[in-house]
């Protein structure tokens, strides 16, 4: 009876243990199995003698921990299974603040698998570096961009891969399934058809570009538009200024016109004069007309007419008749209404003949005074709309046009003045008001691409052709015209063709170490 009991108890912990085998067995299948589906030969990641897949839980990082799950396999797509991985996500210095790691302690737990958990402290950028070795399969390095803003993580740099890449699956359920999925693969890659490389030209995938940040334009024809910016300033219109001078000698008596500035009035007085000279001819104008006694007479006339060519007015002469006695102080009137820009003038001065005594500045229009450079004057005529930027006003505009180019140049500055003329009855613009000054120049249509697409190589220029299926070629181009946006293209391009717009230098530097350009 005792033997009947012991020989159950075994068989019954037998039956347990078997069980709990199988138990195992399907747990660590299935576990596969999932891990199988979770990462696809899309997500392997190829450095040294590894292939890598990294997986995020959850799958945007965030504040708080984060699990990082990375599957290993060698070359021969076994698990890798005595790796020591050191993985820190570490956001960068910024400013007065140190640069802020967060380690993940990496565990083992089967199947090539290894567990950690780092934890991110701010919202931001958290560059991840990965350190693989293995004594069995060698190292590597990984270098990846994480960041809280999106999912998953994007490769930046790898260890080169040792590993060829063949088209056989990460991970197959069995062999046999694995070797029918390489035979079908292998079979499809033979039968594909073969895509010629044009002649320097490079292939770039679709993930290195992703990385590089490789963005394209189109070479089209289109209306280009110029735009001419010169600093300007307001300046008097010359052609309504006015010096004020006598045609005697004489001393200032009293001063209406008293300060640069004051606005005066055409035929009120701006000063009077006391003169000898004007004195005597007043004198000798009031005998010749008693004499005649009021008749007309070549003498009369003679004397009249000395008075005119001294700037004694009509309205004066008839005066100095009503009284019959010369004036001492002879008012001198305003021959134009505007502002006394210049006075060399005090009440009491001696004036001689010819001095300048004042000068006046009509500024119900005014000038604005730009210089364009010397390869820009061909493109410039008068007659062309300009645009008048005021920045001290809240950058008011004003529409004007060109009404003068000067036919030469500023010697220091090899410049040309560019003059627009503007009313200015509002009295808006002050004299040596700072402006800036805008020529919009229709060039019409032209072939051009974007201004960033073209590099600059001494005396060539260069562009890359995206000619599709990753295939980059550099061409010389001659340009001709640009404006901020584009650069006009007269050789080297038709219209339609694409062309990379950013990324250009890295491209560049792979152009020469693989294509073999020699100068451009």
């Amino acid at each position: 009876m005792n033997r009947l009991n012991q020989k159950s108890r075994v068989v019954t912990l037998a039956t347990v243990i078997l069980i709990a085998a199988a138990t195992l067995a399907w747990w660590l299948l299935s576990s596969t199995a999932t891990d199988d589906r979770a990462f696809d030969d899309n997500n392997i990641q190829f450095a040294g003698p590894f292939k890598a897949v990294i997986h995020l839980d959850p799958e945007q990082p965030k504040v708080g921990d984060n699990t990082l799950t990375i599957i290993l396999r060698d070359k021969d797509n076994q698990p890798v299974t005595d790796a020591r991985i050191n993985a820190v996500a570490e956001m960068p210095a910024m400013g007065s603040m140190p640069a802020m790691p967060a380690p993940a302690t990496m565990e083992y737990i089967g199947s090539g698998r290894y567990v950690g958990t780092f934890e991110l402290s701010m919202i931001g950028a958290w560059p991840l570096s990965l350190d693989i070795s293995s004594g069995k399969t060698g190292n590597a390095r990984l270098e990846f961009d994480l960041t809280t803003s999106r999912a998953g993580v994007r490769l930046r740099s790898a260890t080169p891969s040792k590993v060829p890449r063949t088209p056989a699956t990460f991970n197959a359920n069995s062999d046999a399934e694995g070797t029918k999925a390489l035979r079908h693969r292998a079979l499809d890659l033979i039968s594909a058809p073969k895509k010629k490389m044009l002649p320097g030209s490079i292939r770039i995938d679709a993930r290195r570009r992703q990385l590089i940040g490789v963005t394209t334009g189109i070479a089209e024809e289109k209306r280009l538009i110029q735009t001419i910016s010169a600093a300007g300033h307001v300046a008097y219109d010359e052609t309504r200024l006015t010096d004020i001078s006598l045609k005697f000698s004489g001393w200032i008596g009293k001063l209406h016109a008293n300060f640069r500035g004051v606005a005066v009035t055409k035929g009120r007085p701006l000063f009077s004069v006391y003169s000898p000279e004007l004195l005597s001819a007043q004198q000798e104008y009031l005998e010749i007309r008693r004499r005649r006694k009021g008749k007309q007479s070549t003498l009369l006339k003679a004397a009249r007419q000395r008075l005119a060519l001294w700037d004694i007015n009509p309205a004066q002469i008839s005066q100095l008749e009503q009284r019959g006695t010369p004036i001492e102080y002879l008012p001198i009137m305003s021959p134009v209404s505007g502002i006394v820009i210049d006075k060399m003038i005090v009440a009491g001065s001696a004036v001689k003949a010819g001095q300048k005594l004042l000068r006046i500045a009509n500024l119900s229009r005014v000038w604005v005074e730009g210089e364009i450079y010397e390869h820009e004057i061909p493109l410039v005529r008068v007659g062309m709309d300009a645009i008048i930027v005021l920045p001290e006003l809240s950058g008011k505009t004003l529409p004007g046009k060109v009404a003068y180019i000067a036919p030469y140049l500023q010697g220091d500055t090899r410049t040309a003045k560019v003059r627009v003329e503007l009313d200015n009855r509002e009295r808006l613009l002050k004299p040596d008001m700072y402006t800036q000054l805008h020529l919009n120049i229709d060039l019409g249509k032209r072939l051009v691409v974007p201004e960033a697409a073209v590099l600059y190589a001494g005396k060539s220029r260069v562009v890359f052709i995206d000619l599709g299926n990753g295939q980059l070629q550099p061409r010389k181009i001659k340009t001709g015209l640009r404006n901020a946006d584009d650069i006009e293209v007269l050789e080297g391009l038709s219209p339609g063709d694409k062309v990379v717009t950013s990324g250009n230098f890295l491209i560049a530097a792979e152009s020469k170490l693989k294509a073999g350009v020699e100068q451009w």
